[in-house]
């Protein structure tokens, strides 16, 4: 039987902030990356979460049904921010919390901000920052953030990042249009703040993790260009305690080659 699936909106500061839940248990906060909506999880992995937890999924600061808002406010503590207002409004005083890519940089700043409101902490395909992250190669970046040509050419060039060559042909030919039409949804406005806030993130100040520090799940995939593999050892270096798992042959988007292993080792962590 397929879970039950919900959605909702919230006001934060007069924006709106869109949210989909799925699934029923303890709560599981699962914040997405650049340019992504709740809608763009991988719909078998969602699947897998969802007999576990009750999964909340929120859109980012101007993507999906959220409001952009100001777009020099579009920060990373910002959306870490609007996460916790999530959590307050479904009743939820404490989630795991897991964050892909620049969403792992939005789960380590709700940790470091309200400390109290995160049970365990999942990070997937995602970095330390603070100057402290190994950093893809400055054409991998370009790529990423290239939205020129069309939403078409522009889903090639993504999801060529996203899995490793061997399986980016096959996911293009199958999903590439659908790709295309979000990206074509996507408002360059947002694009560029979420990129801003990235940059900044990389370039912080490291602060005092808060005491005790939260159980740290970090995992990723051994061919990941966009955000490189050695990060996992760069997370346990600044969140003592981590437990690492690296995926063989799993892409930036590993989350999607193995759904079933990724969601019963994040439900396995959170359950201690």
């Amino acid at each position: 039987m397929a879970a039950e699936e919900t959605s909702g909106t919230i006001d934060v500061g007069g924006r709106t902030l869109a949210w989909r839940g799925l699934g029923a248990g303890p709560p599981l906060l699962l914040i997405n990356g650049y340019a992504a909506t709740a809608a763009d999880w991988d719909p078998t992995f969602l699947a897998a979460l969802a007999e576990r937890f009750e999964v909340v999924c929120p859109d980012n600061r101007g993507v999906g049904g959220s409001d952009l808002g100001d777009p020099d406010a579009l920060t990373v503590a910002g959306m870490a921010a609007d996460a916790v207002a999530l959590l307050d409004a479904l009743g939820h005083e404490r989630a795991t919390v897991a964050g892909w890519s620049m969403g792992g940089f939005v789960a380590q700043r709700l940790a470091l901000d309200a400390p109290e409101r995160v049970g365990a902490l999942a990070l997937l395909s995602t970095d330390p920052g603070h100057g402290r992250a190994v950093l893809a190669d400055a054409e991998v970046w370009r790529r990423l953030t290239d939205d020129s040509g069309s939403p078409r050419e522009q889903a090639t060039r993504l999801i060529g990042l996203l899995f490793p060559p061997e399986l980016a042909a096959r996911i293009d030919a199958l999903f590439g249009d659908v790709v295309a039409a979000a990206r074509a949804a996507l408002p360059a406005a947002t694009l560029r703040a979420q990129e801003a806030a990235m940059t900044a993130w990389q370039g912080a100040t490291a602060e005092p993790l808060p005491q005790p520090p939260p159980r740290v799940l970090a995992a990723c995939g051994d061919a990941d260009v966009v955000i490189p593999p050695a990060n996992l050892e760069r997370l346990a270096e600044r969140w003592p305690g981590t437990r690492t798992e690296l995926f063989a042959g799993g892409g930036h988007a590993f989350m999607a080659q193995e759904p079933a292993r990724l969601a019963a080792l994040i439900a396995g962590f959170a359950a201690g």
